[in-house]
């Protein structure tokens, strides 16, 4: 019978489903001997938010397969699971609209002051009728630039073009014929972006090429009453530009529900900034979608062990070997 690691909590019916197929073996990825022990041991593995690397590996001749419970997978060295033979699978449907949501919650949230009014009403400071010191500003009519033109991008540009008439900008690798027909949403280089969007939302996977592509240059091209809104990944921002920028007004404001280092330190001067929104990475966080994406991950791995899996592997070239 095969057997499956499974380093994150997985809810019961899943935990059900993959034990008709294979022997669950339940391990917590904080004790690193026993975890590595674990996969050696194994056919594949199921998990998420741990670091995987190929040291761990090492002597896990059995593997076939790993499933990660995220659309993200930089947590793998996928490069050497594809020299392994180990196929690599992902969820990238299932979150697309809770993740959406989310972004478009930064975006309102950012623009209108939402957490920072917020907290200064549970302050006692709302004495008086609010003058301009408390106005935000819109989010309707106004121009959003999205770069990273995938699933979640797409379903950001629906919300905005058809929810807030707003004018929709994009930078993609390549073009979205389909984004463009259904919410006039127009492909530019980045540089014009920067200069024209009044919201910058990153929706882009982390790779050597987007790590810190949004840096201090970058920063001081866009408006000075722009706001960045950034739901992927923490390291495609050079955060201590960031934070340069947002205190020294180069911005008007972040919305971020991703971080260089996450948790967020308690130290981080973004904590102590009022034009920053602070998410504790909650992008897909919904009871629905968690168990969506633990269910697809499951039905990932499971035929990615059986060889049917045609969808959700990130690594096709390993189907090659």
């Amino acid at each position: 019978m095969k057997k499956i690691v499974a380093w994150k909590s997985l809810p019961e019916d899943v935990l059900a489903y993959l034990q008709q197929h294979a022997e669950v073996v339940q391990v917590d990825a904080t004790q690193h001997e026993r975890f590595v022990a674990a996969l050696r041991d194994a056919d594949g593995g199921i998990g998420s938010s741990v670091k995987i690397t190929p040291a761990m590996l090492d002597g896990a001749s059995r593997l076939k397969a790993l499933s990660t419970i995220s659309v993200g997978f930089d947590q793998f060295d996928v490069d050497d699971l594809t020299r392994r033979g180990i196929v690599l699978t992902h969820t990238p449907d299932v979150l697309t609209e809770s993740t959406a949501d989310t972004v478009f919650s930064l975006i309102l949230a950012s623009a209108r002051r939402v957490v920072d009014l917020a907290n200064w009403v549970k302050a006692g400071e709302w004495k008086e009728s609010i003058g301009p010191a408390q106005f935000g500003v819109d989010v309707h009519g106004k121009t959003l630039g999205i770069v990273g033109m995938g699933r979640i991008g797409g379903a950001v540009a629906r919300r905005a073009a058809l929810g807030f008439n707003m004018r929709v900008l994009y930078t993609n690798r390549s073009p979205n014929p389909a984004a463009e027909k259904a919410y006039g949403a127009q492909r530019v280089e980045l540089a014009e972006l920067l200069a024209t969007a009044d919201f910058v939302c990153l929706q882009v996977p982390l790779t050597a090429e987007t790590k810190h592509m949004i840096g201090a240059p970058q920063l001081k091209a866009m408006k000075r009453d722009a706001i960045l809104i950034n739901a992927s990944r923490g390291a495609t921002v050079d955060e201590a530009a960031l934070i340069e920028a947002l205190a020294d007004g180069t911005i008007r404001g972040a919305g971020l529900d991703v971080f260089q280092t996450e948790p967020l330190p308690a130290d981080s001067p973004l904590l102590q900034m009022h034009n920053v929104v602070a998410l504790p990475h909650i992008g897909s966080a919904t009871h629905e979608t968690r168990h969506a994406m633990a269910k697809n991950a499951a039905e990932n791995l499971i035929g990615a062990l059986d060889g049917t899996l045609t969808g959700n592997i990130v690594n096709r070239d390993v189907l090659k070997k």
